[in-house]
């Protein structure tokens, strides 16, 4: 019997069936080809012999005149595997035979399950699963679902339901259910980086747009001449449709599991806290996981490994170098092409080429993750704020300045220091630890507190736009879209649990306003209660209801997700949509019952009594720096004229004119536009003129002896659409109006 025949078996029996061919490897090795597609299933052997092996193989190849592309010396699969994969295999085997027959203890007695649709369906504990449930409605809703959701909690297709509750069932076009399948991806690729190369696998996680896992290799790297063999590895994890396995293990187990590899055991004994933490399996790669994961890597329909790169062990640059992996997947073959043909035009757009090529930022090593915005880019920032600061005003915002740094008493106060603190500058200060702020809310809580607060100031909407810092590792630093140092457009309303309903209402237009001057069209989610809570569940019914009537007054489409809010309130997140069509989550509107009780916070009420506050965290553009990202890429560098840094060229036809076109660029910059002229003699005017388009200035303002003499100005477009001669009166006149009223090209002059 071939052993792909053995692996397409039934889930339930894969496991055990893959783990006695380890056990029996010698004997099975004997009756498989060596042309076997799955015969590494049987690859067990020593590191030591494997770093030998794979030593004299380097040296053959160097003898031979080869070259070496990485860390399998730019062959196949390793062959035979490291010892321990079987030896984590064989520890899974018997843990996981104790957890299936204390399953078959569980009581099985009936429970209700309830749809999104309010409709009940009758399932058994302990039993019934999430994909029991929507095969019992489709076959094909089965097969399209990646992910379930219970009691607004992630979990897997296979594992059973163990009470009463709520399920929502996510295809791969819902943004968490694309987060658990490039999770599973990265599985996936974490499975293949280990039978290609045997190296140590650190973390792999989900990102924005795909997926990545890090490996030590000691010494050795990985090239782009590796990827090849990657996916060819990958196709053959995905074709034997490999279940993906959960089971709950003690910590010295773990210890135990994963004691050959000591990037983690460092993570279980300094960042799992707990008695038990998971670990999930697909095939012979097991990791120490949370999940939850797809049914099985046969899901992965497609899937492309994109770059590498070298990283630090969580971004310390004195810490052991990494070697990182990136990729993307998708459930269709068609997707991942349009998403290459995308990724193309993207690369066209990337910001940090437009960003260099246009002089408006760039990044130094000796301040990684800090943007330098220069002059134009800076136009570009500032005019973003005093955008928004302008609607504060119309809005009844007040803004406010706070500190940097502060104690981490503060931030204990607040929560942050156990759950955040290693993604915050943190440092001694006479003998006192202080912190770089990563968000403003605790400061404003100080601010709202220092004196006693009447229901007359109510709502009190306090906005910062303060410099944040949080410690990313260097591996993620991303142009301006993942950063250490950023600003944002944050803003805080302390308000009565009656004032919620016409607060949303203001956060809402407020949105619509400004990203309807972008040009974006966006999405709006209403996530309420989870199972577990803070606060009063009177207080929370009456802010989820106030929440969906300010969303259906809103106007605009939007979805609910049921039990994902955060444990202290419930949110609505807005994804915008850009001209390549890719969701970006900017805007938040969250509500907040916890930090007023953490500090205290309270006002007097109409009655006199002392009554809490609830607090409204709002952002619209988020980070400063991911909207220029954002912005830079959607308009592809064809800034509009309002946020343009080159608004207005003037060219002279001959240097006689030099003298006018500097007249009419002092009227200009006295008016307050971004505006250059080109009197260079070595040029020709058509070349200064196309220069100038190249440049993407808006208009180009051509001058000689007729419009020296009428004190006018021919205007022109980048897109060299001609408007004709105006006055520089009436020019200034126009320009303010695009200026001013938002407009979006240039064609209505």
């Amino acid at each position: 019997m071939r052993l792909l025949s053995v692996l397409r078996i039934a889930n339930t029996s894969y496991s055990k069936i893959f783990n006695q061919i380890f056990v029996q490897h010698q004997i099975v090795a004997k009756t498989l080809s060596e042309n076997s597609t799955c015969n590494n299933y049987n690859r067990v052997t020593t590191f030591a012999t494997l770093a030998k092996m794979k030593k004299d193989k380097a040296k053959k190849e160097t003898s031979e005149g080869g070259k070496k592309e990485g860390g399998s010396g730019g062959g196949g699969e390793l062959n035979p595997w490291p010892v321990f994969i079987q030896e984590r295999l064989q520890l899974w085997d018997q843990l996981k035979k104790q957890y299936d027959e204390e399953l078959t203890l569980k009581p099985k007695v009936p429970i209700n399950v309830t749809l999104p649709d309010g409709k009940i369906v009758e399932a058994t504990s302990w039993q019934s699963t999430p994909f029991d449930i929507a095969k019992g409605i489709s076959q094909g809703l089965a097969d399209n679902t990646v992910i379930s959701k219970v009691n607004g909690e992630l979990w897997d297709l296979d594992r059973p339901l163990e009470k009463d509750c709520t399920l929502q069932l996510l295809k791969f076009d819902d943004p968490e259910a694309q987060a658990v399948f490039w999770h599973s991806s990265a599985h996936i690729l974490g499975e293949a980086l280990e039978r290609l190369y045997g190296g140590h696998l650190c973390y792999g996680p989900p990102i924005e747009n795909g997926f990545y896992y890090d490996m030590y290799l000691e010494g050795e790297g990985i090239s782009n001449t590796d990827y090849k063999k990657m996916e060819e590895v990958i196709k053959k994890i995905v074709k034997e449709k490999q279940p993906f396995e959960r089971l709950e293990m003690k910590k010295a187990d773990l210890l135990k599991m994963f004691e050959y590899n000591k990037f983690k055991q460092r993570i279980l004994n300094e960042k799992v806290n707990t008695e038990t933490t998971t670990v999930y399996r697909c095939g012979p790669l097991i990791d120490l996981c949370r999940g939850p994961h797809v049914k099985h890597t046969g899901k992965i329909k497609a899937m492309k490994v994109t770059k590498n790169s070298s990283t630090y062990w969580e971004g310390k640059a004195d810490a052991e170098s990494l070697q990182r992996v990136y990729g993307i997947s998708f459930p269709d073959p068609k997707q991942l092409k349009e998403w290459e043909k995308i990724q193309e035009e993207a690369a066209k757009r990337d910001h940090r080429k437009l960003g260099k090529e246009q002089e408006l930022f760039f990044f130094h090593e000796l301040s990684p993750g800090s943007c330098f915005f220069q002059p134009k880019g800076a136009h570009i920032y500032n005019t973003l704020v005093q955008f928004i600061r302008t609607e504060y005003r119309k809005r009844g915002f007040q803004e406010v300045v706070s500190p940097n740094i502060y104690n981490s008493k503060l931030w204990q106060t607040s929560g942050h220091w156990q759950h955040y603190a290693e993604n915050m500058f943190s440092f001694e200060v006479e003998k006192e630890k202080y912190a770089l702020k990563p968000m403003n809310c605790p400061g404003h809580c100080l601010i709202f507190d220092h004196r006693i607060r009447s229901w007359r100031e109510l709502p009190l909407r306090m906005a910062d736009f303060g410099v944040l810092h949080r410690n990313e590792y260097s591996g993620a630093l991303t142009g301006l879209t993942r950063v250490r140092r950023f600003q944002q457009d944050d803003a805080h309303i302390f308000c009565a649990p009656e004032h919620i309903k016409q607060e949303i209402n203001g956060c809402l237009d407020f949105l619509r306003s400004v990203y309807t001057k972008f040009g974006f069209t966006f999405k709006c989610v209403l996530s309420t209660r989870p199972e577990k809570f803070l606060g009063e569940i009177e207080v929370w019914d009456a802010a989820e209801k106030a929440l969906s009537e300010s969303l259906d007054n809103f106007g605009q489409e939007w979805k609910l997700n049921p039990g994902d809010g955060a444990f202290y309130g419930p949110k609505i997140d807005i994804t915008i949509h850009d001209a390549l069509k890719r969701a970006h989550q900017c805007a938040t509107i969250q509500l907040d019952f916890q930090l007023p009780i953490r500090f205290d916070l309270g006002y007097v009420s109409e009655t006199g009594e002392k009554k809490r506050p609830v607090i409204i965290h709002r952002a619209i553009l988020g980070s400063v720096e991911r909207m220029i990202a954002i912005l830079t890429e959607n308009y592809a560098g064809k800034w509009p004229f309002w946020l343009s840094p080159r608004q207005v060229m003037i060219v002279p036809v001959a240097p006689t004119y030099d003298e006018y076109a500097e007249k009419v660029k002092q009227r200009l910059f006295e008016a307050g536009f971004m505006v250059d002229s080109d009197t260079d003699s070595g040029d020709t005017m058509n070349k200064k003129i196309r220069n100038a388009q190249l440049a993407q200035y808006n208009f180009i303002l051509v001058v000689g002896e007729k419009e020296k003499t009428s004190e006018t100005v021919n205007v022109r477009t980048r897109d060299n659409k001609v408007h004709g001669e105006v006055t520089v009166d009436e020019l200034i006149t126009k320009l303010n109006k695009i200026r001013d009223e938002f407009i979006i090209g240039e064609d209505s002059f």
